[in-house]
This record gives C-alpha cells, sequence and structure tokens, in this order.
C-alpha cells in the first residue's frame, strides 16, 4: 500500500486526488489546501483523508510514502525540494520551475535523496501521442520534416504568467518527446491585448540539429478550441486532434514522391486516410500509475527530473526571445 498525499484543491488538485483514490493499493492519506471551503468540500468527498492547510503535516507524517503538488506555477520549485529533502517521493504539476537555475536545485535535491521525482507532463501520457510517437519511431511517417501546434481557446486570462508558460509546457514536452532532442535555436513573438506585459498570443519557432522545425500557436485569446499536433514526415502525414472525441490520430498517406520518368522533378501523392486505434483511457490514469510504479520499482518516471529539466530549459529561452522581440524592446 502506497500512502499519498495531494497539496492544492484548485482546479486539477482533485483530479489527481480523484485518481490516487480509485488506483488500486494506493491511500489517498491527506489533502492539502490553504482554502477551508476546499478542505472542507474535498474533505467530504474523500472522507477517508485526513485535511490540513500546513503541508508540515504532510511532511513530518513517516508513513507518507509521496506527494503531488498541484499549487500555483510559481511555488512548484520550492515546494518540491522541500517534499524531496523531507525524504518523500514527489509528484509536481508542469512546469518544474519558472527558471532553469530553480529546476536545477529541485533536480539536485532529487538526486541527493534518491526519491522519484516526475513532472506532470500529461499529454507525455496521452495513448494518442504514445501511438504518435510510435509512428515516428518506427519510420512509417519518414524522416520528419517539421511539427506543429496549436493551443487555442478564448479562455481565461491569466496576470500572473503569459500564454507562453500557461500554455506552452504542454506542447514543448511533446515536441521534445517526438524530436528526442533538444532544439539550438528558440525564437518567439507576443502580443498583450488584455493585460498590457502579459502575452495572451504567442508564436514559437524551434530548430533542431537534425533539421527538424517546429511551431507553437498559443493563445486564449481565439475563436477556436484547438488541441492540436501535426506531424510532417517525408512518407506520411499524422495529425493528434484532441477534442476529437472518436478519432484522436489520423495518418495521411501524403506528400512528394519523385518521378522517374523526369529526374529531379517530384509530383505529388495523395492516398489513403486512416485512422489508427487509440485507447480511451483517461491520461491522468495512466500518469499517475505510472507514477506508483516508478515510486515502488525505483525506476526513472517517462517525466522524470531530466525531462523536466528540459521543458523549462526551452520555456526559458523561448521567453528570453520573447522579451527581447517585444514592442517595448529597445531598438
Amino acid at each position: 500500500m502506497t500512502r499519498v498525499g495531494v497539496v492544492g484543491l484548485g482546479y486539477w488538485g482533485p483530479n489527481l486526488a480523484r485518481n490516487f483514490d480509485r488506483l488500486p493499493d494506493v491511500e489517498l492519506a491527506w489533502l492539502c489546501d490553504e482554502s477551508p471551503e476546499a478542505l472542507e468540500r474535498y474533505g467530504r468527498a474523500f472522507p477517508s483523508a485526513r485535511t490540513t492547510a500546513a503541508l508540515e503535516d504532510l511532511l513530518d507524517d513517516a508513513s507518507v510514502d509521496a506527494v503531488a503538488l498541484a499549487t500555483p506555477v510559481a511555488t512548484h520549485a520550492e515546494l518540491a525540494r522541500l517534499v524531496l529533502e523531507s525524504g518523500k517521493h514527489c509528484f509536481v504539476e508542469k512546469p518544474l520551475a519558472r527558471s532553469v537555475e530553480d529546476a536545477e536545485q529541485v533536480v539536485d535535491a532529487a538526486d541527493a535523496s534518491g526519491r522519484v521525482l516526475m513532472v506532470g507532463h500529461l499529454l507525455e501520457y496521452h495513448p494518442g501521442i504514445e501511438r504518435l510517437g510510435e509512428l515516428i519511431e518506427s519510420g512509417q511517417l519518414g524522416d520528419v520534416r517539421y511539427v506543429y501546434s496549436n493551443r487555442l481557446n478564448l479562455g481565461q486570462l491569466r496576470r500572473d504568467e503569459n500564454a507562453l508558460w500557461s500554455l506552452g509546457a504542454h506542447d514543448v514536452s511533446v515536441i521534445l518527446r517526438l524530436a528526442a532532442e533538444e532544439p539550438y535555436e528558440c525564437r518567439a513573438v507576443g502580443e498583450s491585448y488584455v493585460n498590457e506585459g502579459v502575452e495572451d498570443v504567442v508564436f514559437c519557432y524551434l530548430r533542431f540539429p537534425s533539421g527538424l522545425a517546429a511551431h507553437m500557436h498559443l493563445s486564449w485569446l481565439d475563436p477556436h478550441k484547438e488541441r492540436r499536433f501535426t506531424v510532417v514526415g517525408s512518407k506520411r502525414m499524422a495529425t493528434f486532434d484532441d477534442m476529437e472525441l472518436e478519432r484522436k490520430l489520423t495518418v495521411y498517406d501524403k506528400g512528394f514522391d519523385e518521378d522517374y520518368s523526369s529526374y529531379g522533378e517530384y509530383i505529388a501523392r495523395s492516398g489513403d486516410i486512416f485512422s489508427p486505434r487509440v485507447s480511451n483511457e483517461e491520461p491522468l490514469r495512466i500518469e499517475c500509475r505510472h507514477f506508483l510504479d516508478c515510486v515502488r520499482n525505483g525506476s526513472e518516471p517517462r517525466s522524470g527530473s531530466q525531462s523536466g529539466l528540459r521543458v523549462v530549459r526551452v520555456l526559458e529561452a523561448l521567453q528570453t526571445s520573447l522579451r527581447e522581440s517585444s514592442r517595448a524592446a529597445p531598438v
């Protein structure tokens, strides 16, 4: 039996609590939040869990094996470090930190404690993204030329973080996984239309050593709600669309083939379109189960410390570019 505590009962924490509560051989031992109303509400929903407003209660409980953090982004690094230094395994929502320096300190704490550190890059556990990765690794798409993503919505406006940090961690984690390498060039431009100094629309461009290119369109000021990745390969192309209820993944047998009747010329190919089967298991359940397996086996998570650090490195590089390309930046 693995005993887990969940810290942060805002938007996402209750989903973590629900999954840990329902997985086998797990006890949801603690719920922690500063809000008395949240503790009362979710204390009723999970009556077997103890409630507290103090993280120290979880850290001082020697029977607690792991702590899951779903607190505001600005607190991730400090709280994760405290959890690891207390000798407990740590799951922390993305991104791991708001700077490379802070992320490295958390990674160092994980290494020193010998405990599991896992970052909640949820889409890396989506069966559709996993199947897309298999298509790339098996060579069915050929050489990947470029990847682009759209993460758009007429959504919640934030004052404490821009669209890059609020939305970009999802897409950066997926692109890095599909690329299996880090970019050497990160460029970003954005605009602040609602709250001054907080970009609500951001366009990012990444270049990789292999020749792969990637583009991200991030916005919470858009008429469309999109959660989509497109991969263009030399043999085939594929799209993962998380807004689709059934056809999450679509493969297009499209591209350019060399016309052997005329050396050096190419003709367009437009063949079959098909949708591989994708499991409908909840990605968060898969993610939570993976964390528990790593805790029990002592194995490195798919989105472990180095994965979390890589994502923060790219986000920080994009933020630097975004600042340099700002309308307010000196020419």
